[in-house]
């Protein structure tokens, strides 16, 4: 596969996941935990545990700190923990140089603290980088508080920065672990980038790299938006950027749009809501089409003297087209009805006036009714009482 580099004109690819310091977005969490990290290193104070989701940056910010410190610091690095406290003690000889006269570790551990005070006579500090630190047995944190016990007067001898995923914390909040927990002396939280970061984090390394964010199109950005609106780690967002990328270049295409990022989700098997957004884009690009592709007859034609006058039937016509590109005219509606023509109204006249005369007609013969009543009811009581006889 070839590198988008050169179609971007770009002098480095943006979005490798390797942690390389000049790529350090210096902003929100990272810049943050960062400075605290320095602090702590400068002050000796200790124990530092970081915990972060996987791909969050957390072997990022260590290697920031190496940069930092590259002659002040004796830095070991462990990509994992050891199996148990008396391996984790042996290891740390081996990388400052010992040769232990016995694996017992009060032996072993005797040699580290005169190793140590040599490190800290020169100026110098030594850093133990632990990586993956959830995973440490309860043997190796239990190595882990004795080494940061090694102390020469109120001077730390051994500087800690334990990585580690969620886990690594119900390791530490068990009631057993409390002596352990009560010795950290930095504890950070490395969350996930928000949509506002995520996007300053992409353009930065784009414009690292050479670019510029006219890389991206808008469409691009909103796709992006979609794709991490619930949050996205380094790790990840540098893989879909990347991919992004690669399926611009093999369509050819000047900048990364909404159809290359949904491309690159597909691919990664990511499940975001940017497809929904590419239907709308497509809905879009439809009806402009559509509009676009109207024929030119439709359009009114200037009159002029060498033209004749259109016909009622082609008026008509026209008067139908523009009544359906028309907003309807809200202020002329009110309950459901339109307004009536006086023609209509002068129509209307007519049976108001007979529906009148009849209401009249009938009150009268109601009153007549009711007059005649007393007389009526006389002579049927006299014909009852001749019947009973």
């Amino acid at each position: 596969m070839h590198m988008y580099t050169e179609h971007f004109n770009l002098n480095l690819l943006p979005f490798e996941n390797v942690p390389d310091p000049q790529f350090f977005y210096g902003y929100g969490d990272h810049a943050y935990i960062h400075k605290q990290i320095s602090g702590s290193l400068q002050s000796g104070r200790g124990l530092i545990v970081v915990i972060g989701p996987i791909g969050s940056g957390k072997t990022t910010l260590s290697q920031m700190i190496k940069f930092d410190f590259p002659e002040k610091i004796k830095l070991i690095w462990m990509g994992e923990p050891p199996a148990n406290s008396t391996n984790l003690y042996l290891f740390l000889a081996q990388e400052l140089g010992l040769q232990p006269s016995s694996s017992e570790k009060t032996f072993v551990m005797r040699d580290i603290r005169n190793a140590l005070l040599q490190i800290n006579s020169e100026g110098k500090k030594c850093l133990i980088i632990m990586d993956e630190s959830h995973l440490m047995s309860d043997d190796v944190i239990n190595g882990i508080r004795l080494l940061n016990n090694l102390e020469e007067g109120s001077i730390k001898l051994i500087q800690l920065l334990l990585l580690g995923q969620e886990e690594l914390m119900e390791k530490i909040n068990r009631p057993e672990m409390k002596p352990f927990k009560q010795r950290i002396a930095t504890l950070e939280n490395l969350r996930t980038m928000n949509v506002d970061t995520m996007l300053k984090y992409v353009s930065h390394r784009i414009q690292v790299a050479g670019g510029t964010p006219a890389l991206i199109s808008d469409t691009g950005w909103e796709a992006l938006s979609i794709a991490f609106s619930a949050g996205g780690t380094p790790r990840m967002i540098n893989s879909l950027c990347d991919k992004s990328f690669s399926v611009a270049f093999e369509r050819e295409k000047p900048a990364v749009d909404a159809r290359d990022i949904y491309e690159a989700t597909q691919r990664m098997g990511l499940v975001t809501d940017v497809f929904h957004y590419i239907c709308l884009l497509n809905t879009r690009e439809r009806e402009i089409k559509n509009q676009e592709s109207q024929p030119i007859a439709d359009k009114p034609v200037p009159k002029t003297a060498e033209q004749p006058t259109p016909s009622i039937t082609r008026k008509a016509e026209q008067k139908s087209r523009e009544t359906k590109n028309e907003v309807p005219d809200v202020s002329r509606v009110r309950m459901g009805k339109a307004d009536s023509s006086p023609a209509d109204q002068i129509d209307l006249k007519v049976p108001v006036t007979l529906l009148i005369l009849s209401i009249i007609a009938f009150t009268l013969s109601v009153l007549f009714f009711y007059h005649r009543a007393p007389a009526s009811l006389d002579s049927l009581a006299a014909l009852w009482a001749y019947s009973t006889l």
